[in-house]
């Protein structure tokens, strides 16, 4: 933030002094008309520097900041002058930058949602829609405690996905270090042995020095080959629409872990859906909007589908039924809430049914995932040991005999 050297009077005519950090000449006046005193001249010191407005705004920032803002609010204090607070007790710099451009805009008349609209990067289209909700509705307080809420359950469910899959990964790496020694340092130590003792090798112990020869000399290229296919089929999928979807495809049909996905991603979605719905956005708009939160282009393509016949005349049940990624029980649910005009209350519950079928689906899946990995873990070295050890048990048994 900009510093400012000003000279100022107070109340009683006496001048004062002093540098005073600001966004502006009139920021800087404001602030000081705080502290009593009129601003007569200023002189910039130093302006904007790139490096400190470095850095990231994190999921934790928003969930601070709707909390203290949902408390702003319901104190009955003016959003503006709660902004401002807020700015000057910001430690995060990146952040105290965009809230000093949002309360520019704001006082340039632009309204809550119009000036958070504007970082798109901070605040992203379901929370901008969700605060221009409230301001029409006048259920500021309520949008800033839910999306506080939701921001929470989010953290958390990145947290479980993140269990789920760092620990098939750590094993993937286990696995392979383990392998790369047996065929890089331990089989051709045996191999020579052989080779001296002129054995005839079964079938086995010949493909696992075939093995062995092959990694010794393409290493290399084992090693860059993954990451030439991940940079490859990255590139494919941020570029080609076709790709990007066959890839949301692909990772919905993954053993164990597609169909875990898959929950996680429609627990996303009941969550955000029930929350616009019930903060006053249309059906039709929430659906739309839900396109882009799920993060998928398959589940995103159902929704439009969804959004199309809701639009036809069709019922949100009906429509969620013909798409075939619901359960029926949730099915069950929203026909329930809209006979009974309760259909929020039909989304909350769908939102907690989610939440806990994800949790309970995370840990089967790790409970799973252990012992099957320990499985192929020990599978792969006990064929290994057993292509090293047979030939070893011929020249034992010819000695004996």
């Amino acid at each position: 933030m900009p510093a400012f050297e000003y000279k100022a009077v107070d109340r009683s005519g006496r001048s004062a002094r002093g540098k005073l950090d600001a966004a502006n000449e009139i920021d800087l006046e404001l602030r000081l008309r705080k502290m009593g005193l009129d601003l007569i001249t200023t002189r910039l010191l130093r302006s904007h520097s790139p490096t400190l407005a470095s850095g990231n705004i994190t999921r934790q920032d928003l969930i601070t900041f709707c909390f203290d803002l949902e408390q702003i609010s319901r104190a009955g204090i003016p959003i503006l002058e709660g902004l401002r607070d807020l700015r000057d007790g910001m430690e995060n710099p990146r952040f105290r930058e965009v809230l000093t451009s949002v309360i520019e805009d704001i006082e340039g008349g632009k309204t809550m949602s119009q000036a958070l609209a504007a970082f798109p990067r901070v605040f992203d289209t379901v929370f901008v829609s969700l605060i221009r909700a409230g301001e029409l509705s006048g259920t500021l307080t309520e949008v800033f405690e839910n999306l506080g809420g939701t921001l929470k359950w989010q953290d958390e469910l990145i947290s479980q996905t993140r269990r789920l899959l760092v620990y098939p990964a750590l094993v993937f790496v286990v696995v392979l270090c383990v392998m790369l020694f047996l065929l890089l340092y331990l089989v051709p130590q045996v191999t020579a042995l052989m080779k001296t003792m002129g054995l005839t090798l079964p079938l086995q112990t010949r493909v696992l020095i075939w093995l062995s020869d092959f990694t010794a000399t393409y290493w290399p290229v084992l090693v860059l080959l993954p990451g030439i296919v991940a940079v490859g089929i990255n590139f494919m999928v941020r570029t080609n629409p076709r790709a990007h979807y066959l890839w949301d495809y692909a990772i919905l049909r993954l053993p164990v872990t597609g169909i875990i996905l898959q929950k996680i991603i429609l627990a996303r979605f009941a969550n955000f859906f029930a929350l616009m719905y019930r903060s006053g956005i249309t059906i039709l708009d929430a659906v739309k909007t839900s396109e882009d939160i799920v993060a998928n282009r398959v589940i995103a393509e159902g929704l439009q589908r969804a959004g199309q016949q809701i639009n036809a005349g069709e019922s949100l049940p009906e429509a969620f039924a013909n798409l075939g990624m619901f359960p029926p029980l949730v099915i069950r649910m929203l026909r329930v809430g809209e006979s009974t005009g309760a259909l929020d209350v039909a989304l909350m519950n769908i939102t907690y049914f989610y939440n806990r079928d994800v949790r309970e689906s995370v840990d089967k899946a790790l409970k799973l995932l252990e012992p099957m990995l320990t499985l192929i873990l020990g599978g792969m070295l006990a064929l290994v040991l057993f292509s090293v050890l047979t030939p070893i048990y011929d020249i034992i048994g010819k000695l004996q005999f």
